[in-house]
């Protein structure tokens, strides 16, 4: 389990010029979201903040992506990350559960817990949950399975859904590092782009 103060040390926050108006957007991942592999302003979070600042949003992106966490990790600390108030929740958890073979059931368990927590805190926070896909070798049933957890949970908890984050990138050797998991900093460019196709009509919402 990762020390609450070692995963303060993780936390990169990205903060837009000074103004009482800027609004918070808080990411919670693994990963991806932490850019592992590559530097931190070459991950898809930091370019989603590049596009925010040039679209002329008022959005102060707060990146919690700690490497390896799961669903179960995320639901552990989402209460900690709470105690700002934040305005927009980017849900990107749930890739590690399922390249360990976990319960699709615990995992969608999982993923509702950690927005239902959110919203207590803050009933009007706009949701974006962040969907991901297992690759073959995970087994016919088990993929099946695992893909309709994220449509369901958006369903289920009216959230924003990013059908499959790593749309055009998983699994291609050009845009993965040499583990076939992580992007590229160039595979990152494309996951920015699919998660701004669907966070750019949230924001403006």
């Amino acid at each position: 389990m990762i020390h609450r103060l070692a995963i303060f040390a993780l936390l990169v926050v990205l903060i837009l010029p000074a103004s009482a108006e800027n609004k918070r957007l808080l990411v919670i991942g693994d990963s991806l979201s932490a850019a592992y592999g590559i530097k931190k302003e070459e991950g898809f979070v930091a370019k989603v903040q590049k596009k925010i600042t040039t679209a002329g949003l008022p959005y102060q992106l707060i990146n919690a992506g700690v490497s390896g966490d799961t669903t179960a990790g995320g639901l552990r600390r989402i209460n900690w990350l709470l105690r700002q108030p934040i305005d927009v929740f980017l849900l990107e958890l749930g890739g590690n559960d399922g390249l360990r073979g976990l319960s699709p059931k615990e995992t969608k368990r999982n993923l509702i817990g950690i927005i239902d927590k959110v919203r207590a805190k803050n009933p009007s926070v706009k949701v974006v949950l962040a969907g991901m896909q297992m690759p073959p070798n995970m087994g016919k049933d088990f993929t099946a399975a695992f893909a309709k957890i994220f449509p369901e949970v958006a369903k289920e908890k009216d959230t924003a859904l990013i059908p499959f984050l790593l749309k055009g990138v998983g699994g291609d050797p050009k845009l993965n590092l040499p583990d076939l998991i992580h992007p590229t900093a160039e595979g990152h460019d494309i996951v920015a782009e699919n998660v701004w196709t669907v966070l750019e009509g949230v924001l403006k919402d």
